[in-house]
């Protein structure tokens, strides 16, 4: 079983006891944290994907550490005039693990969508089967005249 989650602006594919880096969370460390948009959801082969998101689902995670990702270099140059600027950048990141994944109410969300989109056929077929109006006949053309 796997999921799409979004967590702080980004998404990831996540299943059971996966580390994940994520951009820093204002949770303290060893704390239990839940995640409610889920994208998609796969349960061994039974897809139910969201618009945007799944209701009911959620992924449970717990906070491992807060650390700084690797040093990034920003170099800018422009040349013959002797500018360079050399700047770094370290990103703060949380460690967290996940600990579960929790799809109540996915699967009714999914039949009921697919309910929709039949009657919404339905109603289609009944439009395209109600008789076409009319069209008014062509314009006679005038005949030349000679004279």
């Amino acid at each position: 079983m796997y999921a799409i989650v979004e967590i702080a602006g980004q998404q990831f594919k996540v299943s059971k006891d996966l580390k994940v880096y994520v951009h820093r969370l204002a949770n303290e460390e060893g704390s239990k944290v839940s995640f409610d948009k889920v994208l998609l959801l796969d349960d061994n082969g039974n897809v139910t994907l969201g618009a945007p998101a799944i209701e009911g689902a959620s992924v449970e995670a717990k906070v491992l550490q807060h650390l700084k990702g690797d040093k990034v270099i920003v170099f800018k140059k422009k040349r013959r005039k002797g500018y360079k600027k050399r700047n770094g950048h370290r990103q703060y990141l949380t460690q967290i693990v996940i600990e579960g994944i929790t799809a109540a109410g996915g699967t009714k969300k999914a039949a009921a969508k697919k309910a929709v989109v039949a009657e919404e056929a339905a109603a289609t077929e009944e439009v395209e089967a109600a008789p076409k109006a009319k069209k008014a006949a062509p314009k006679a053309k005038k005949e030349a005249t000679k004279e």
